[in-house]
């Protein structure tokens, strides 16, 4: 079936359920914006100390750092729906109570960072089901383009957030502001109760959320190309969060501006992402994935240079246009980056892991530019920043992104096990063996291929793996690898790419057999009377 959009890049919004979603969507992070500009002025009221407004950062990264990945898997054995109502009704409830506590005058800094950590909870619990819930909005081939368009939808709620939170905030106050926000949830509770989503069919192979949680942290182990991902946003990730970090210091210290003014920059930078979005097709035609994020690096070391220098007001708002384009090219680099890598059925828990770097980066980040702040001043930690940024860039561009062009659909090609009888899908340990005939002068490269093929098997939920030859004909060698269930084996062969395929074909090729393989599967016996 063809992949390609049947009607261009807004197709998905002449889909009703879709569009519905989308504009709620939309309008929710508008809300969460707002309030979020809300609590980063509050704080500069509360305390000038830059650490303590680096604190209001990292309260909202720190919990998709550590939730990420449970979000993921419960995004993946939980009704969709009633999981984003659930969360959005927390969320709610966080703005609520600073609303509550903004207008009775009883906000603290402690009551300000607690409620900002809940809210970074609802945050970590929502992001991987938004995205996941996309292939049940749309038709097949208008995946990508929805992917496409909530992208954009978020960058048109930070270019329009920010600067209407700092207008209501400096026309009527923090009240105004968040109770503005608890609205944009009702919306959105409302569009989630209307969808009209089909109920969950029963599977038999379906996961539970500790084997699930294994499952997605084995494969991260095991995948290199999601590794390089990985690193590569750690480091980006942690000089960027530097400007996100200190620029409510920015604002107010360095250009002397209000909580209208700061909204306006970081509406800016959210019509620099929106204009960095537009023109990331051009941008492709003549750069790579690692020439785009090498210009990020640049382009953001640049910005947080030249805001140091404390520029006129003017300059700013043209230069944070410059950083928004920048950062929505980093983010839709290393996320595609991620999103070729995974296949279909750990691509949620996978791009929770990727959250968790990312989150993490930004929290730590967050938390040491405060520091650096404090000992060196604003201007002095944005130019170390910015330098640090610049040369982690050139240093990482000799680490390649993965290209993600292998076929990771599902082959389908592995028989079903032969059994003597059903057996209990919880039953286990499993252990599998593969019994093969290799000549001798094929043996190192037969040997090369199957270390390759390891890497699969551990990605697709082997916890175990090796090799043995038998001592009395060092030409038949023994490949086995472990799983922790039956049902856990089962999936395995669901799992099988056909990039996994064609490497399975590599190591067949040394086989010098009359009949393929003999494959055997072993079942702990749980003997009675045994400990």
């Amino acid at each position: 079936m063809s992949t390609k959009s049947s009607g261009g890049s807004f197709a998905p919004l002449a889909q009703p359920v879709f569009a519905v979603l989308w504009a709620a969507t939309v309008l929710g992070n508008t809300g969460s914006f707002m309030r979020d500009v809300a609590s980063s002025w509050l704080m500069t009221d509360l305390s000038a100390s830059p650490a303590a407004v680096a604190l209001v950062q990292a309260a909202g990264t720190l919990p998709i750092f550590l939730l990420a990945i449970p979000a993921g898997v419960l995004t993946d054995i939980l009704d969709r729906r009633k999981f984003l109502i659930a969360v959005q009704i927390l969320l709610a409830s966080v703005s609520v109570s600073l609303m509550v506590l903004a207008n009775t005058g009883m906000l603290s800094i402690s009551a300000l960072i607690g409620l900002t950590f809940l809210g970074g909870i609802g945050a970590a619990l929502m992001g991987p089901t938004w995205q996941a819930i996309v292939p049940e909005l749309v038709k097949r081939e208008d995946v990508k383009s929805a992917v496409a368009l909530n992208s954009l939808g978020i960058n048109i709620a930070r270019s329009i957030g920010p600067a209407a939170g700092g207008l209501l905030l400096a026309a009527f106050g923090a009240g105004v502001t968040y109770g503005a926000d608890v609205a944009s949830y009702l919306v959105v509770i409302a569009a989630l109760v209307w969808w009209p989503r089909a109920k969950n069919t029963n599977d038999a192979l379906a996961e539970g959320f500790f084997g699930a949680f294994r499952a997605g942290l084995r494969y991260t182990r095991a995948s290199k190309p999601l590794h390089v991902v990985l690193l590569r946003a750690a480091i980006f990730f942690a000089f960027a969060s530097a400007i996100w970090a200190l620029l409510p210091l920015v604002a107010r210290e360095l250009l002397g501006g209000d909580a209208g003014f700061y909204g306006i920059l970081l509406g800016a930078i959210g019509a620099g992402a929106i204009g960095g979005a537009l023109l990331m097709p051009k941008l492709r035609e003549r750069l790579n994935a690692d020439g785009l994020l090498l210009g990020a690096a640049v382009i953001t070391a640049l910005v947080m240079g030249a805001l140091s220098f404390a520029p006129p007001k003017w300059v700013a708002i043209i230069v944070l246009l410059f950083l928004g384009g920048a950062w929505i090219t980093a983010l839709t680099t290393l996320n595609g980056a991620a999103q070729a890598v995974l296949p279909n059925w750990v691509r949620g828990r996978g791009l929770a892991v990727y959250l968790t770097v990312f989150n993490g980066a930004m929290t730590a980040g967050s938390l040491g530019w405060g520091a650096v702040g404090e000992a060196a001043g604003v201007p002095g930690a944005l130019l170390i920043g910015a330098v640090g940024l610049l040369i982690a860039g050139f240093i990482m561009h000799r680490l390649k992104l993965p290209a993600g062009d292998a076929d990771m659909v599902p082959s389908n090609h592995w028989p079903e096990p032969l059994v003597a009888e059903p057996i209990a899908h919880d039953r286990g340990p499993v252990l599998i063996l593969i019994e093969y005939h290799v000549e001798k002068h094929h043996r190192t490269a037969f040997l090369h291929a199957l270390d390759e093929m390891s890497h699969e098997r551990r990605r697709d939920g082997a916890y175990g793996w090796g090799v043995t030859e038998d001592s009395a004909d060092p030409q038949k060698i023994v490949e086995w690898f472990m799983v922790e269930s039956w049902a856990e084996h089962l999936r395995q062969h669901k799992r099988v790419s056909n990039a996994d395929a064609d490497l399975q074909g590599q190591v067949l090729a040394y086989h010098s057999g009359t009949d393929k393989p003999v494959v055997r599967h072993f079942l702990t016996i749980n003997r009675p009377g045994a400990a």
